[in-house]
């Protein structure tokens, strides 16, 4: 079987995580760089130009592989997907949603699929349709979340011997450790997310990173937006919307609350998102250094 390095081109089986409205070309070309694979994050996003300018931007920093992730339940998936497809992108990720047609139409346009699994129940699912790998997430994980996910230790493992493609690693991964664990339970590959925001070359605000370098094993919480769920950092306003003094839904998640938020800085306007693996990240870094770091 693949491990992921070789099925994606790059030099380490390490995925960046999609990070939301916190995906730049700059962090995106710096992982491909470091010998990951990149990803740009289509799912913030409703303008199909935009994302193509993203592309763009990317491919002028780096000659590396790098990819995408689509969210399944977003209108335009099919759009994006053709301009990746269009753009000669090799590989993306596929979250959130029933990613059957996303499957289909990558497939028969030579695109690797990798989709993003909360259960044993929906790699199967991804495996059964035909995906090249299962991105098998854990619960501790920042962003969007469903409701009755296992944690990554858990859940690896069980997908490793319920699927006959590679699985990937996500959630709870910021060092050698967890690298190294991550192979010990089957997977071929990891995708990495929140130490990544604290990188030097993502364009979240020093405010979101602070936060970050500054949180313990207990500062994440699970916020229902009602349709799904989000993992976010304990600031002050998902302190007030957990004790029922404010409120915030899917319909909030905004690329204009997600840009005040995460790249203006205003941590009032809409939770933030990180994953339990923020309690071990201490200071910011270049996208090289910890990638180096992990894989060392």
């Amino acid at each position: 079987m693949k491990d992921i390095s070789e099925m994606l081109g790059c030099r380490y089986p390490i995925i960046q995580g999609p990070l939301g409205g916190v995906t730049n070309p700059e962090l995106v070309a710096a992982v491909s760089e470091a010998g990951g694979f990149g990803l740009l994050a289509a799912y913030i996003t409703s303008d199909a130009a935009k994302l193509k300018a993203q592309i763009d931007r990317v491919k002028s920093l780096t000659d590396k592989p790098f990819g995408a992730n689509l969210v399944a339940m977003n209108p335009k998936s099919i759009e994006f997907a053709q301009i990746l497809v269009d753009s000669g992108v090799p590989a993306v990720t596929v979250s959130a949603g029933n990613p059957k047609e996303l499957i289909k139409f990558f497939k028969a346009q030579g695109v690797k699929v990798l989709n993003v699994a909360p259960t044993v129940d929906s790699a199967k699912k991804a495996a059964d349709l035909g995906v090249d790998a299962i991105i098998a997430e854990g619960s501790e994980s920042g962003g969007m979340q469903g409701f009755n996910g296992p944690s990554t230790m858990v859940l690896v493992p069980l997908v490793v011997d319920t699927v006959d493609v590679p699985v990937v690693a996500a959630g709870g991964i910021a060092d050698a450790r967890g690298y190294r664990a991550a192979f010990a339970l089957g997977a071929k590959g990891v995708q990495l997310g929140t130490c990544l925001i604290t990188s030097k070359e993502c364009i979240a605000h020093e405010n979101y990173k602070k936060a970050i370098c500054e949180a313990d094993d207990a500062n994440t919480r699970l916020v229902n937006l009602g349709r799904i769920q989000v993992r976010a950092l304990r600031t002050p306003l998902v302190e007030q919307v957990l004790a029922g003094e404010a409120k915030v839904s899917f319909a909030d998640f905004t690329p204009k609350n997600v840009e005040a938020a995460w790249i203006e800085g205003k941590l009032e306007v809409f939770p933030v998102s990180a994953g339990q693996i923020a309690g071990m990240i201490r200071e910011v870094k270049s996208v090289r250094q910890i990638i180096e770091e992990i894989v060392a």
